[in-house]
């Protein structure tokens, strides 16, 4: 019987495999560079985790089941709850403000469709205990400094919640968050039904509607037409200072609402240049969740970029470390063993497992395209020296094992 693998997920050969861990290395370098430290959280955790910060609406989607002690658990969607929860476990008596990364992979019970899949991976940054307009800046500048070190080209775009939160102050809360999620999801005519379905003013209306269309870089003197120099957007100005500090590239944008009511102010999104309609790479935000779970109030500011879809557009290849073959008769197999384990050291190597001849063995060398055998006979040992032969000149030396090592590993 054939057993294929679940519907949405992905095998990763050896080149693929190879290829997404050195874009991983680069991004892992990135974050730690910027003083950010990794975390990983469970794999499963209790549903109440996810419905308590995305609403009962969210079990639908979840690979969520019943262990058997009867407690409802769900493989996790995302992150940015199991690091809140990791925090006001076991975090919160540490220094101010804590930065965290975090890559591991997610699921989500949802269509298969170009670029989603259940399985998906997320690599992500948390910084917690502050909502200054610095912390703001650092975190744009750092997915921005990830996703330029990984090679990827795209429009950066920023907004700020509180700014339309304005404007609605006056509506109750749940009708705000239906809102929010049509602004998100840039369902204008939804919108329009909406606000006459509640008797929305002409103002309110006329105001909104400004807002949410409004992009560009030098918008917010027109912002200000419309709301007003609230404190908020003197906050959001010093962030915007900061950026260009760090000369990052982005333009504004008042119709980036996220659709989720924990993001409190700054809100941003990339897009990814040569990806189709799902052309998102990242999104984030300053929010507000531990007290959700538990914890203080506590300000947070975040991100989580979708790996899966960097890696659709990323041209970074690794540079393959040079590969060696030994080959051996069976009288001189074990000195060959014992010289796989020295140059090791230095070198990738392949010892024969199978017990194959000579010719097979040059044979299996060419095969797996190795750039130099090093032939250990019975000449060889009495000599005290090894031939090196490189596969792409066919140029034969004889060596000893120090010079063969200075050789293939200045390559």
């Amino acid at each position: 019987m054939t057993v294929n693998r679940p519907r949405g997920t992905r095998d990763f050969l050896p080149a693929n495999t190879s290829r997404r861990r050195y874009v991983e290395s680069i991004m892992r370098d990135v974050a730690r560079n910027w003083g950010y430290s990794e975390v990983i959280t469970p794999t499963f955790e209790h549903l109440d985790l996810f419905t308590l910060k995305s609403g009962e609406g969210i079990v639908g989607e979840l690979y969520n089941f019943m262990d058997k002690g009867g407690r409802a658990m769900t493989l996790r969607p995302e992150l940015t709850a199991p690091v809140m929860r990791m925090y006001v476990n076991e975090l919160q008596a540490l220094p101010k403000p804590l930065k965290l990364f975090y890559f591991e992979n997610c699921f989500r019970y949802e269509r298969p469709q170009k670029g989603r899949f259940r399985e998906f991976w997320q690599f992500g940054v948390e910084l917690i205990g502050t909502n200054k307009p610095d912390s703001d800046a650092e975190v744009i500048a750092l997915a921005n400094a990830m996703l330029k070190a990984a090679g990827i080209k795209g429009d950066l775009k920023i907004g700020n919640l509180a700014v339309i939160r304005t404007i609605l102050q006056e509506l109750d809360p749940e009708t705000v968050s239906k809102i929010m999620r049509l602004v998100d999801k840039k369902e204008y005519e939804g919108l329009e039904s909406l606000l006459e379905e509640i008797d929305a003013g002409e103002a309110l209306r006329s105001n909104l509607f400004r807002l949410i269309k409004l992009e560009g870089k030098g918008i917010l003197p027109q912002v200000k037409e419309i709301v007003g120099n609230i404190p908020e957007l003197e906050s959001f100005e010093k962030t915007l200072e900061l950026l260009d500090a760090y000369g990052v590239e982005y333009s504004l944008d008042f119709g980036i609402a996220r659709g989720l009511d924990y993001y409190t102010g700054m809100v941003f999104e990339v897009y990814g240049e040569g990806l189709g309609a799902q052309k998102q790479v990242c999104g984030g935000g300053s929010y507000q969740l531990i007290q959700l779970f538990g914890g203080g109030d506590v300000p947070s500011t975040g991100f989580g970029i979708g790996f899966d879809r960097i890696m659709e557009i990323c041209e970074l290849e690794p540079e393959e470390p040079k590969k060696l073959v030994l080959v051996s008769k069976p009288a001189t197999h074990l000195e060959a063993v014992k010289l796989a384990n020295k140059l090791r050291e230095y070198v990738p190597v392949y010892v024969d497992l199978m017990e194959r001849n000579f010719k097979a063995q040059l044979s299996f060398a060419n095969n797996i395209n190795a750039d130099y055998v090093v032939i250990v006979g019975e000449k060889e040992i009495e000599a005290g020296k090894l031939t090196l032969k490189d596969m792409e000149s066919g140029e034969q030396d004889s060596l000893t094992l120090e010079e063969v090592i200075g050789k293939v590993s200045r390559q």
